[in-house]
């Protein structure tokens, strides 16, 4: 199978605290690591550096105004940028937890590099959880991807993870688009690092929708609806009122056939609760060419705006019940 986790020297760049990641790469640690150790053993201690680019033309060596964004550990070429293009070094995302981290609020939990190093990532496991209806319990994480890439941001989200299935969803931290630091400006720590009190708002906002989503009931054609209006049909006719179940798209249909079988069903079965998960269910697992190409959609493409998307749709259903 081919990995999106990037791989020096047959060994994957990738840490973990807790179960074993689903490829089964990666170096297993305990979840009492610093952020220093875990960078370290995910094998994130490089440095990139901006380098002119040149070309020889007529014999002579003729620079350009763009420059080579270049891994200083092994000189690989990660991306082309401009010159005003503000490198972040994996040190300074890692340093972003520490303080964090020694005061008992959070540890690290998984951190590693996906495509060739373009996007190196770090996720810890914010002190916080709920239970809905009792067992099902939600924990809080806080996402920190560090892309080495042009046109990419710096980008801190809040992701809340269901323990029975491993369900994702990041939610924004800061306006629309969620809480981003571009290149152009200089990397602003104290900045960033008032998201973890919003990243704790966020939480106890999302603990409200999951109570509320989990009381309320779906009809046979209200969940038709749902499915039709999350993976409206891309082709022919496209329905997203009276839905029959005909009508439905192949991932519709794929999202309905879960609803009673993921991981979880038996909590508030019925419910809108129920229904939103087979949808987060279906992106985190069984969504995309691989397991690390899921991980990418759904923490940094267009899975992530999907369950968003899923999330708002089914308050909407289940505010109508």
């Amino acid at each position: 199978m081919s990995h999106e986790l990037e791989m020096v020297d047959g060994e994957a760049q990738m840490a973990y605290a807790g179960t074993e990641p689903w490829h089964r790469l990666g170096t297993k640690v305990s979840n009492d690591l610093t952020p220093v150790q875990m960078q370290e053993a995910a094998g994130l201690d490089w440095e990139v550096g901006k380098y002119t680019l040149a070309a020889e033309f007529n014999g002579k060596r003729v620079k350009s105004d763009k420059m080579a964004l270049i891994r200083k550990s092994d000189g690989k070429i990660l991306d082309t940028v401009g010159k005003e293009w503000n490198p972040v070094q994996n040190s300074e995302a890692f340093e972003f937890f520490s303080e964090f981290v020694l005061a008992g609020d959070m540890e690290m939990h998984t951190a590693g590099s996906l495509r060739g190093g373009q996007m190196v990532w770090a996720l810890a496991k914010v002190k916080e959880s709920f239970t809905v209806n009792g067992d099902d319990r939600v924990e809080s994480f806080l996402l920190f991807s560090n892309p080495h890439q042009y046109g990419k941001s710096i980008d801190v989200r809040f992701t809340p993870i269901r323990v029975v299935c491993n369900n994702t969803l990041s939610f924004a931290l800061k306006g629309r688009a969620g809480y981003k630091t571009g290149h152009r400006t200089v990397f602003n720590p104290e900045e960033v690092k008032e998201t973890l009190g919003i990243a704790s708002e966020k939480f106890a906002k999302y603990k409200e929708l999951a109570e509320f989503l989990s009381s309320k009931k779906f009809s046979v054609d209200s969940l038709l609806d749902y499915y039709a209006n999350v993976f409206p049909r891309t082709s022919g006719k496209k329905v997203t009122e009276n839905v029959k179940r005909e009508d439905l798209s192949r991932n519709a249909e794929l999202a309905h056939s879960l609803l009673e079988k993921q991981p979880g069903a038996e909590y508030a079965p019925g419910s809108w609760w129920q229904a939103f998960n087979s949808v987060t269910y279906l992106t985190d697992h069984l969504h995309g060419r691989n397991e690390d190409n899921r991980l990418y959609s759904n923490w940094f493409g267009g899975n992530q705006n999907r369950k968003v998307e899923a999330m708002k749709k089914a308050i909407e259903f289940a505010e109508a019940s």
